[in-house]
């Protein structure tokens, strides 16, 4: 089956790795469980506006973006290296600005994520796959609307709530079952 599969906040904890990076150049002690909304981010990390954050996300001549020092979610890769050798195509669907698009190749290179199809898109229920996995409300929604021959997967995350029509997975081993007792099905 195709696993079309988000990253930030899915497959990698995006607010733990903007907070390490905000804690080196600003002295923050901000922790991820102190993210309970889906917008919100500039006011947690001080910035007058969203748009002032993602300035402050990008490259900069003395370091990467905020994309390259992400670390994986527990259990991420296994479940994915399984879900691959068991037949699986993991495909990445992430919406990205265009600047991040280099620092997430090479990040998917770094952590060796076995994919080989990779979409930058919004609109990820434009992308034909069996099953999908989300945290993103909006994204969710629009999934279990436009895909409703497709099992949606919410990763639970505080950001998020419950979805009609999506399946809620705790951590990767329940996503890895819900695959699995698709496939039987």
């Amino acid at each position: 089956m195709r696993l079309g599969i988000d990253m930030d906040g899915v497959m990698c904890d995006f607010n733990a790795g903007w907070m390490r990076l905000h804690a080196d150049e600003f002295g923050s002690a901000l922790r991820p469980e102190m993210v309970t909304g889906w917008d919100g981010l500039h006011e947690l990390a001080g910035f007058a506006e969203m748009e002032a954050f993602w300035r402050w996300a990008r490259e900069t001549p003395q370091r990467p973006s905020i994309f390259r020092h992400l670390e994986l979610f527990p259990g991420a890769l296994e479940a994915m290296e399984a879900l691959s050798a068991a037949g699986h195509d993991i495909v990445v669907l992430t919406a990205k600005p265009a600047w991040a698009v280099a620092d997430t190749m090479s990040w998917l290179a770094d952590h060796r994520v076995p994919t080989s199809e990779i979409h930058f898109i919004a609109d990820k229920h434009t992308v034909a796959c069996d099953v999908y996995l989300d945290d993103a409300p909006a994204v969710l929604d629009d999934l279990v609307a436009h895909c409703p021959g497709a099992l949606v997967c919410r990763m639970v995350q505080p950001w998020n709530r419950p979805v009609a029509g999506a399946l809620d997975v705790h951590d990767w081993a329940e996503f890895a079952d819900a695959v699995t007792a698709r496939r039987r099905g």
